[in-house]
């Protein structure tokens, strides 16, 4: 994503400092998972899978699967976890359950060039790949110090939640090149109205 630009509904974020999260941001500004190649380019950027994998088994199923585990997602790491919220438990139940499968076996294999990179023991199935990302849910959620370092962006209608992991733990946006930046803007229009008036 060029910085200062609109975001194309094709262009997805990897800033939210995990998977799970990275996940949730693509819902906004709107949809990004709108069909099976953006999708099969979030697996891909996400490091879900290696570059150059076949993702060719994707279809309008594997849709349905990342959307619901996002739901999911969404409504967990969205409010402080209780057992007396159904809504609550139902999700975290869905999560623990879509964890189950085992993830993409990975395996170290030489490249054309003579250095080991990854590559997966053979064509990722949707179930491993919801698996992966489900755990690192279950990793989130489960983690005291992860949780305490949440933080939704101050950004204007801005719902991304991210892992605040800067210096200080004083971050206030999603992104500072995008939500930061429209702010930084925004101030800066106010004060310049304020000193013509």
């Amino acid at each position: 994503m060029a910085l200062g630009m609109a975001t194309a509904p094709y262009e997805l974020r990897f800033d939210s400092g995990r998977i799970c999260l990275d996940l949730l941001a693509t819902t906004h500004p709107e949809e990004r998972l709108d069909s099976v190649e953006p999708l099969r380019a979030w697996i891909v950027g996400s490091g879900l899978v290696p570059a150059g994998t076949s993702l060719a088994a994707a279809d309008s199923s594997w849709l349905v699967g990342f959307r619901e585990l996002r739901g999911h997602i969404g409504q967990l790491v969205g409010r402080e976890p209780s057992r007396d919220s159904r809504p609550f438990d139902i999700a975290l139940t869905r999560v623990n359950e879509l964890a189950r499968p085992a993830p993409p076996v990975p395996r170290a294999e030489w490249d054309a060039g003579g250095s080991l990179v990854r590559a997966l023991d053979g064509p990722p199935a949707c179930a491993a790949l919801i698996a992966a990302i489900a755990r690192d849910a279950v990793e989130l959620l489960t983690d005291p110090v992860a949780r305490a370092d949440l933080r939704q962006c101050e950004g204007d209608n801005c719902p991304i939640v991210y892992l605040d992991t800067s210096r200080g733990r004083r971050r206030r946006w999603c992104s500072s090149e995008v939500c930061g930046n429209r702010e930084r803007v925004a101030r800066h229009r106010r004060r310049a109205a304020l000193a013509r008036a």
